[in-house]
């Protein structure tokens, strides 16, 4: 039965045909039987009309409210009273109201003959009506005249409910686009964040690995202790950076998060201990300062840290010059934490290469005010008066729920 029904939806132009020719036989009849001579032929024409008006009224209603009027005109001239193909003014009636790509002059119009039509055929054929009162004509007339008008309604109010189901289909479409959207934004987000990640993992770790390698190639001979050390560090930064790179690739492939405990743990406040130990093992000296009670952070502002200190280092072994030292301090204040990144080397030069000025290939500070700008905080970064580099950063803090 489904089948059937979904069939017939799909060609309503068929179904319109195959009532149109049933109408046509049935009328057909009525002519030959009441219509004599030489208003047959006539009737006929209108009959074959209207039922054209009922196979073609979906295809041209505009086209088919015009033959229904003209035929109408037609019977009210030639003096043929009420037939059974007459059915189909009710029937496009209804399809000009209802169709929702019709003009409105064509809806209206329609109106104004269901209104008007069945007065103008009780004036032609008044002398059908000399046998009844007057009351009995005008209620003869408003009966006639209702049923074109209930169709004009029905019709009406098929339009509208009709445009507001498709103005409800068109929202939700749109509201899904913009779901799309979205998501498609939080993916460019999620792989801007990964790329910054990757950025910090590998300009860290090369740089610690490429120190190391020099210190062992210029000791190799003189002390085979601190080359074998050296060596160590370099292949266990070369793995840390390898599981790091996994981690944040594997995340990159599959556009998810990786399951708990599966990978390690972003690094925090916490892990600058760990971090300063190998800065320093790769020849930087770094003094490290915590003022204020450490708290718990969100976790969001606690890898905003860790990276900003990170990529400070980083930057100042490569750009700092030889015999560079830094200090790093972390502050916890009421309602933010505060770091501060210095260092003793080329500062003005060093601006230029984070820039992308000198190799065009510096984005450290760009990443940096991306990282502190998604939590919300401030960053000042630049030379220091007398010589060296300084990286500020003020990340606001937020309870912790």
């Amino acid at each position: 039965m489904q089948r059937l029904y979904d069939f017939l939806r799909r060609h309503p132009t068929g179904v319109d045909t195959f009532w149109a020719v049933l109408l046509l036989g049935f009328s057909s009849l009525w002519v030959a039987v009441d219509i004599d001579g030489s208003k047959k032929i006539v009737a006929a024409i209108f009959t074959i009309g209207l039922c054209l008006v009922i196979a073609l009224r979906r295809k041209a209603p505009v086209k088919m409210l015009l033959l229904t009027a003209a035929i109408g005109v037609g019977q009210l001239l030639a003096g043929i009273e009420t037939m059974p193909a007459d059915f189909a003014m009710f029937v496009i009636a209804y399809t000009v109201a209802s169709a929702p790509t019709v003009p409105r002059w064509a809806s209206r119009c329609a109106l104004a003959g269901a209104l008007f039509g069945p007065a103008l055929s009780a004036v032609r054929f008044r002398s059908a009506f000399n046998e009844r009162s007057a009351g009995e004509s005008l209620f003869a007339t408003v009966l006639l005249t209702v049923p074109f008008v209930l169709a004009w309604v029905l019709g009406d109010s098929m339009r509208t409910r009709r445009a507001y189901w498709a103005q409800l289909e068109e929202r939700a479409a749109r509201l899904e686009k913009e779901r799309e959207a979205q998501s498609r934004i939080a993916v460019a987000a999620e792989r801007a964040r990964i790329a910054r990640e990757l950025h910090d993992v590998v300009a860290h770790n090369v740089s610690v690995m490429v120190v190391q390698a020099d210190g062992a190639a210029y000791v190799l001979d003189a002390a085979p202790e601190q080359t074998r050390q050296a060596l160590e560090t370099i292949s266990g930064t070369g793995r840390q950076a390898l599981a790091e790179m996994r981690r944040l690739l594997g995340v990159l492939r599959t556009g998810e998060q990786p399951e708990s405990g599966e990978y390690v743990p972003q690094p925090g406040v916490e892990q600058l201990s760990d971090l300063m130990e190998q800065v320093r093992g790769a020849g930087l000296q770094v003094d490290f300062q915590v003022e204020g009670e450490p708290r718990e952070l969100p976790s969001s502002v606690e890898l905003t840290a860790y990276r900003i200190v990170q990529e400070a280092l980083t930057n100042t072994r490569k750009h700092g010059g030889p015999d560079v030292g830094a200090t790093v301090r972390l502050s916890y204040k009421e309602d933010d934490l505060d770091l501060l990144v210095e260092d003793n080397g080329r500062g003005a030069q060093r601006e230029l290469y984070e820039e992308g000025g000198a190799d065009g290939l510096g984005h450290g500070l760009i990443g940096m005010r991306e990282r502190v700008g998604m939590v919300g905080g401030t960053l000042a970064a630049g030379p220091r008066p007398g010589g060296g580099f300084r990286v500020s950063a003020v990340l606001p803090l937020k309870p912790v729920r």
